[in-house]
Order: C-alpha cells, then sequence, then structure tokens
C-alpha cells in the first residue's frame, strides 16, 4: 500500500492502481471565521477525478469538504460516512450543514457505514472503528485493508476505550495515522467552551499507538489550523509525539505535506519518498 499525506488530517492512499482519500480537505472559506486561516498547503490527491473511494471520518468541514471530495472522485466513486446526526437544530448539529448540504448539492453517492461494520471495494477493505468526537457529533475511525497491510486513520478523535477492541477484532496495524495537536477550542454553537483538548494530546496518541499495537505510527491533524484563542493547538505536536512514542516503545515518523510512504505486508518494511 502506498500512502500520501495531505494536508491536515488527510491522506490517499493507492493498492493495485486504485486510489482512496480519506478526510480530504482543500477548502478553509467555511471554517475561517471560526477557526482563522489555515497555515501550509491543501494539496489535491495525485489521483484527482479518478478516486474510487472517499472516505470521512465525519463531517467537520476540515474532515468533509464535499466540493474536493466531488472534484476528486471518479464517475462511479463512492463516499463512505458515519451516520447522520440526528436532526437536533443549528445549536446541535451547525458544524454538520455545510458538508451535509455540499454532499447533498452534488448529488454525491453514499453509503453509510456503523462502527464495525466492513465493505469491500476492489483491493481494498475498510472497517469503521468506534471514535469519540470532541463536540458529541458522529465520528468513526477508518481501518482500511489492502495486499495484506493494514492502518488505522483516526480523524481527530478523542482518547477512548475502543482502541483494544479494535486491535482484538482486526489485528496489528502496520501503520496507525492519529490525531496529535490537543486542540483548545472555542465555537459559538459549543459553549461554555472546555479547557480540555477537542482531540488527543501527542501523549494520548502515542498511547493509542502502542495499544493498537502499531508497527509505525504517524502524526495528523496539526500545525495547518491554529488561531489562538479561538482554535489553539499545544506547543510543538509533532516533537512531542515522537518523544511519546519512543517512550512508549512504538516507531515513529513524522510525514509532510505531500510526502509519501509504503508499505509492504507482514514485517511492514517501509520506506519514503
Amino acid at each position: 500500500m502506498r500512502i500520501r499525506r495531505l494536508g491536515w488530517a488527510g491522506l490517499e492512499l493507492e493498492a493495485e492502481g486504485e486510489h482512496v482519500v480519506v478526510d480530504l480537505f482543500q477548502h478553509n472559506e467555511p471554517l475561517e471565521p471560526f477557526t482563522g486561516p489555515v497555515h501550509g498547503p491543501l494539496p489535491p490527491p495525485a489521483g484527482a477525478g479518478a478516486i474510487a473511494t472517499a472516505l470521512v471520518t465525519h463531517l467537520h468541514a476540515d474532515h468533509c469538504d464535499p466540493g474536493a471530495i466531488a472534484a476528486a472522485l471518479a464517475p462511479d466513486g463512492l463516499l463512505l460516512r458515519p451516520a447522520p446526526a440526528p436532526d437536533g437544530g443549528v445549536l446541535e448539529d451547525g458544524a454538520l450543514l455545510y458538508a451535509e448540504q455540499g454532499i447533498a448539492e452534488r448529488g454525491l453517492a453514499t453509503q453509510v457505514l456503523a462502527p464495525w461494520e466492513s465493505v469491500t471495494r476492489g483491493p481494498f477493505t475498510f472497517t469503521a472503528v468506534p471514535a469519540v468526537d470532541g463536540f458529541g457529533d458522529p465520528q468513526v475511525s477508518w481501518a482500511v485493508a489492502a495486499g495484506g497491510v493494514r492502518i488505522l486513520h483516526a480523524g481527530d478523535t478523542l482518547f477512548h476505550g475502543a482502541w483494544w477492541l479494535a486491535k482484538l477484532r482486526l489485528g496489528d496495524f502496520d501503520a496507525v495515522f492519529l490525531p496529535a495537536n490537543g486542540p483548545r477550542v472555542s465555537l459559538p454553537h459549543r459553549q461554555p467552551p472546555s479547557p480540555l483538548p477537542a482531540a488527543m494530546t501527542p501523549e494520548q496518541a502515542a498511547a493509542a499507538a502502542a495499544v493498537l499495537g502499531a508497527r509505525l505510527a504517524v502524526p495528523i491533524h496539526y500545525d495547518t489550523i491554529d488561531s489562538p484563542p479561538r482554535y489553539e493547538q499545544v506547543k510543538q505536536p509533532a516533537e512531542r509525539f515522537l518523544t511519546a512514542a519512543q517512550e512508549a516503545g512504538v516507531a515513529a515518523r513524522v510525514l509532510a505535506t505531500g510526502e509519501e510512504l509504503t508499505l509492504a505486508p507482514a514485517a511492514a518494511q517501509t520506506s519514503g519518498s
């Protein structure tokens, strides 16, 4: 499996010539009034226009960008997503409306997967894994297997107790891509703001990688958005993640935006470019 890191939490996966994107994010305009400008590139996938499957962990605009997904998907492409939130009004569901409306307006073909449900498309098998959103919205992580390699993409989840179940039910992971910015966030529809992180800290992400039996851990979801006091990440998230992973006995590396990683089966020998 070949993996390319896109901006923020985005990944592009390739196996047997088929491409998949996870949490594709290219347009910050809906979020900028609330979380500030982006710092760094948000590149399109290399396989834009021919992506077979798009995955979103949840429907916040920085993880589900309908315009980018529509441009990326092949004509017969499919969007895999978690279930919609119950209609609780704008204060409950306000952060989801942009993505939900964009998906509907573009007529994107979608399939909802509940936690532990799986679907196979081409060489890839996708399994929705439980996750916990920092603002109470529906969220899953995605386990993706192809060619004897298994990875996990954990969106921007909090630390939770299903890591052990994921390992027991799915096995060890060749690589895990984990949020590591531990942000403190103040949003209009979630007041008063919490002083606690809205996604995993670097140390929590490293602990999750250890529980998952990860052969390699890679931090995601850091640096691109950081505009205190509305959205404030921890200091030096990538460096702290590497230190915590080393202390936990987990191999870890940082992938720059656009950098690629190739994972082989079993021993999961890696090469970067």
